[in-house]
């Protein structure tokens, strides 16, 4: 349970990294929203490894060179989720894509990126 928690303590610290760059590049003008997201993203992808790797998963048996290609497959994954579901949730339904984004987030935080990151990144 603690290290559930421990993973959504480092989904919350990267995606106020992910939130607050895709809302700068947003509003800023300096990118389309989906473009903002995958930046955000990819900032907050960094983030959350970096606290996995070093606080959340430290008994982990394998090498960093293979947790980081796991990670990228992993995150690769997480970045095709989350476009879809922000571009749907915004194109299709007509969500703010802010809110769109928080939907994302959590619902992603609370399934596939725990499992993924226990029972295939950091095993």
């Amino acid at each position: 349970m603690w290290e559930f928690i421990k993973v959504q303590i480092g989904s919350i610290l990267g995606s106020a990294a992910d939130f607050l760059i895709t809302i700068a590049c947003t509003e800023l003008g300096l990118s389309w929203y989906l473009v903002s997201n995958l930046l955000g993203n990819c900032a907050g992808g960094c983030i959350q490894f970096s606290l996995s790797k070093r606080w959340i998963f430290r008994e982990s048996k394998t090498g960093i060179p293979v947790q980081v290609f796991k990670y990228v497959l992993f995150f690769l994954g997480n970045l095709l989720l989350s476009g879809l579901g922000v571009y749907a949730l915004t194109q299709f339904l007509h969500i703010n894509y802010i809110v769109s984004k928080l939907i994302c987030s959590v619902s992603l935080g609370l399934s596939y990126n725990y499992y993924m990151q226990k029972y295939f990144v950091f095993t």
